[in-house]
């Protein structure tokens, strides 16, 4: 009975080891495997930090670039307006300004002609009829 009592005895100080063993591979590979995971996520929070870091850059110069072309734009649209109210006064009043450049021409005729030598009768004579 001695005998069968060391023997087991034997045997459950045996299964303790053994159980120990595994449980101190198990704490082993869950070590390993957490600080795997906890390295992974430490990777994958500076690559979003750096990622948004990256964004947030990109949109600044984005903003930047855009506010330019508005500002471009509005300047377009000054200018646009401005050639507009100036070619509508031109339109506007190119029938006077004809009618003038015409008298101006006849009056420039008429001197050309009075400081030709012709008579300025003759001249009036003309106009006349």
């Amino acid at each position: 009975m001695i005998e069968q009592i060391i023997a087991d005895a034997k045997a459950m100080e045996e299964e303790a080891i053994k159980s120990e063993e595994q449980a101190q591979i198990g704490y082993e590979t869950f070590v390993t495997e957490t600080n795997a995971s906890i390295e992974a996520a430490t990777k994958e929070s500076i690559t979003s930090a750096e990622n948004k870091a990256k964004a947030e850059s990109e949109k600044s110069d984005t903003e930047m670039a855009r506010d330019g072309v508005v500002s471009e734009i509005e300047a377009l649209i000054g200018e646009n307006g401005d050639l507009h109210k100036s070619c509508d006064y031109t339109l506007k009043n190119f029938d006077l300004r004809q009618a003038a450049r015409q008298s101006e021409m006849e009056a420039l005729k008429q001197a050309l002609s009075i400081l030709s030598g012709a008579s300025f009768s003759a001249f009036l004579q003309g106009k006349a009829h």
